[in-house]
């Protein structure tokens, strides 16, 4: 059959076409959100690979025939975070019409770079970061923009901490004495990671130790004042809420005050726990955050938006512009384009409308309905904390503050180099029977088991359930390693 591409087109753009999309996605939340499928594919990685294993096509195929391929070899073989026996990691069972609008974002297809190329994107994606700084108590002068997630914003805003400390940066380097940057030893590894991507080096990095997993601020205040002594710049100071493992904040109030009193940039790593500014429960935990002179934060999780939708704000828009002070005379025209113009304060060019699922979630669910969401998650984790205090077989690690718990497999009686390593291998093996999903990370040194609420479909039984099937493959594990 001879090719017609402009009629497949065509063919395809029809409500009829699409609709088969929107029914396998559907089905695929269905059958997710019921429970009754496994959570994740027990099908080897090489398997999975020998099925992809084939020649470029240089033919189309009938659209059902491709459909058919994507809800076999691609849905059915995915981690289903809309089960609500997942518990593993940030990434959040998305809210329906933020899925759906994903659609319309790429029919649309505007690159919000330039105003030029996105006239309602650019004012759409303004008037959501205007929210989100108002929420954070940012002021007039602040702004930002969206981003591919917390390690691209928390890049970005020391990006600009660079281009406040070191304005010539960017044509004569950052010289032979780079400044620090100063963060807890529970922080991201996004926060490393730019100090490296910036040209500063991994020495330039300072660890403040914690207290119960937040960053010690007596500590904090010691490693400043050797810093000045030593006279070292310092860049930022990068404070976490909340961090990955444990979901604890940072006490933004007292290391604020620090940075103000010294002058040092402040940023905000809230990618995780910054959609807590939405909840009258919760917003206490973020006392101090308008001192930061930037801010990370991931809609994409705690406001359970599909991926991709970051963001960066900061306090002074202008100081996020002087970070990207580029000229770009075919993009760039004059004063007004860069007033809505989103390349002149982002790494991003080609730039997807992701602003818009967030405004067509706040517009359907309201910030309250969204606040309400939120608020059930760290419910959930409260009640899971409550269970593992009651097991005798689990030992809790931490009081949770969001929708984050860690706790350890401690069985009965076995030496602790035995439980270390059941608990290393207790998540592997829980996860591949499907029953569910958790993760593992280390604490102190030492392996332990992590759950993060993501679904609001997760009720009380199925934490039940999870701490059940925890407890009786650990006891398996046990029981092997003594046999």
């Amino acid at each position: 059959m001879p090719i017609q591409p402009v009629a497949d087109l065509e063919a395809d753009a029809t409500a009829e076409a699409g609709a088969r999309f929107v029914e396998l996605a559907a089905a695929f939340l269905a059958e997710s959100a019921g429970g009754n499928a496994v959570v994740s594919t027990a099908t080897p990685p090489a398997s999975l690979a020998a099925r992809f294993d084939e020649p470029l096509p240089r033919e189309g195929r009938p659209l059902t025939e491709v459909l058919g391929r994507v809800r076999d070899d691609v849905a059915a073989e995915s981690i289903r975070l809309s089960h609500p026996m997942y518990l593993g990691h940030q990434v959040s069972a998305p809210l329906p019409a933020g899925i759906w609008t994903e659609v319309v974002a790429s029919a649309i297809n505007n690159s919000l770079a330039v105003r030029e190329m996105s006239p309602a994107g650019t004012v759409v994606e303004a008037q959501v970061i205007r929210w989100m700084c108002e929420l954070a108590g940012l002021g007039e002068e602040a702004g930002g923009t969206f981003t591919s997630g917390g390690t691209e914003a928390t890049f970005t805003g020391l990006l600009a901490a660079r281009a406040a400390a070191l304005p010539n940066a960017w044509e004569e380097g950052v010289g032979a004495a780079p400044p620090v940057v100063v963060c807890g030893e529970h922080a991201h590894y996004a926060v490393s990671r730019a100090v490296g991507e910036l040209g500063l080096g991994m020495k330039q990095v300072e660890r403040v130790p914690s207290r119960s997993f937040r960053m010690d601020t007596a500590a904090l205040e010691r490693t400043l004042g050797r810093l000045a002594a030593d006279g070292r710049r310092i860049m930022a100071v990068v404070a976490t809420a909340a961090s990955t493992a444990t979901g604890s904040f940072d006490d933004l109030i007292e290391i604020g005050a620090l940075c103000d009193a010294s002058g040092i940039w402040l940023h905000v790593d809230a990618a995780h726990g910054a959609s807590a500014l939405l909840s009258p429960a919760h917003r206490h935990r973020l006392r101090g955050i308008d001192r930061a002179r930037s801010i990370a934060w991931d809609p994409h999780k705690m406001m359970l938006l599909p991926l991709s939708a970051g963001m960066v704000l900061v306090r002074r828009e202008a100081d996020l512009e002087a970070a990207f002070a580029q000229q770009a005379p075919y993009l760039f025209h004059g004063a007004e384009g860069r007033r809505w113009d989103q390349g002149t304060r982002s790494f991003q060019c080609s730039r997807r409308f992701d602003a818009l699922k967030v405004w067509v979630a706040l517009q359907r669910y309201g910030a309250d309905g969204i606040a309400a969401l939120h608020d059930l998650l760290c419910d959930r984790a409260r009640e899971l904390h409550s269970a593992i205090v009651a097991h005798p077989a689990f030992e809790p690690l931490h009081e949770p503050d969001s929708n984050i718990v860690c706790f350890r497999f401690v069985g009965q009686g076995a030496d602790s180099h035995v439980v270390d390593d059941a608990n290393r291998r207790l998540r592997e093996a829980y996860n591949r029977s499907g029953a569910g999903w958790i993760t593992l990370t280390l604490l102190e040194g030492r392996p332990v088991l992590r759950v993060t609420v993501m679904n609001p479909r997760t009720e009380r039984a199925h934490l039940d359930r999870l701490l059940l099937g925890l407890a009786e493959e650990g006891a398996r594990l046990l029981a092997g390693a003594s046999a």
